[in-house]
């Protein structure tokens, strides 16, 4: 049974700093026909965000602007983005990302979901791919398990996929369940919220068509984390295991993510005392926190082999060809 078509969507852009790429990012919504409101949450820019956001008006009324005069984040942003907004549908986009035409119609097509994410191609150049590769739309069920065990990064592998997966919600649940963003996170924010919608038993689907194009750049501000915000992220997986109810393998796999981050943290906030008080002050630290010394030193390591790898090896580079998440067969004679 497919879903009602008069079902809209509200598309939701926090936007710090973004003036060079919200306007493709807004552009890119107003286009689709299932789109029936876009909020732009300017969150404290000072480069003319909103007004370069405005200027991608369609002029069919459905663009809102919120300017923030502070930043506070992008899960404040997207708190303030859903209760201004009234769609019965949800869809996160970052500011520096696009759909491409047609995004939402296979997903629109399926039943049976309060979540559904479809494929993403990873771009260095959004006008070098107008047209994503064809997948078939075949859909398979998300569990909390599987979302999480993606969320876990492997070394010398990408980061866990799932964590790039851009799903429209349905504000029916989440309103019914009283979900918002955590405002002090300001890593994993979405992550989160979606970890706590599965352990409320939200049924997500993910489908192979590709819709979404993430744009890859070396600048990225997700890639510029504050140890502060590693904490607060393994914090929130402590928080889940104490308040939600979970399966022996949900419980499980959270606290592997939880403790996978525990040791980012660590490293990191043992990199900071060494920048500030010196050798003396990094040693004193880490016998003061003996369980911190495992992750650190395999930190230390790995970093240094990294370091040693990328010397050894051609500059990294941005991909000349797209990336697809899902690796799913692309339609023959199509893409």
């Amino acid at each position: 049974m497919a879903q009602a078509v008069d079902e809209t969507i509200c598309v939701i852009i926090a936007a710090k700093n973004a003036s060079d790429t919200i306007g493709l990012a807004v552009a890119s919504a107003l286009r689709e026909a299932a789109v029936s409101e876009v909020v732009v949450v300017d969150d404290g820019s000072s480069d003319g965000t909103d007004q370069a956001a405005l200027a991608a008006n369609d002029g069919s009324g459905r663009l809102k602007i919120i300017s923030f005069e502070k930043n506070q984040g992008p899960s404040a942003a997207r708190n303030a983005a859903i209760a201004q907004s009234s769609a019965p549908l949800i869809a996160i986009l970052d500011a520096d990302d696009f759909f491409f035409p047609g995004r939402f119609a296979p997903m629109l097509a399926e039943s049976g979901w309060d979540f559904i994410a479809d494929n993403i191609a990873f771009v260095a150049d959004p006008a070098a791919l107008s047209t994503p590769a064809r997948f078939q739309s075949r859909a398979r069920e998300l569990s909390l398990v599987q979302f999480v065990e993606g969320n876990i990064s492997q070394r010398g592998k990408p980061r866990g996929e799932t964590g790039f997966l851009k799903p429209v919600m349905r504000r029916s649940f989440i309103v019914a369940n009283g979900l918002t963003y955590e405002e002090g996170l300001r890593l994993g924010e979405d992550y989160d919220f979606y970890v706590r919608a599965l352990a409320l038993g939200a049924r997500y689907k993910v489908i192979e068509h590709c819709g979404y194009g993430a744009v890859v750049r070396g600048d990225s501000l997700s890639s510029r984390h504050r140890t502060e915000d590693l904490r607060r992220l393994y914090e929130a997986d402590n928080a889940v295991l104490a308040a939600m109810q979970l399966s022996p393998d949900a419980r499980s796999v959270i606290t592997h993510h939880r403790d996978h981050i525990k040791a980012r943290y660590e490293l990191r906030e043992f990199l900071d005392v060494k920048r500030q008080s010196g050798k003396g002050g990094a040693i004193r630290h880490i016998l003061s926190r003996p369980d911190a010394l495992v992750p650190v030193v395999t930190g230390i390591f790995f970093d240094k082999y990294d370091a040693l790898r990328r010397k050894n090896t051609s500059a990294a580079s941005l991909p000349t060809t797209p990336r697809y998440l899902l690796a799913g067969v692309p339609v023959p004679g199509q893409g």
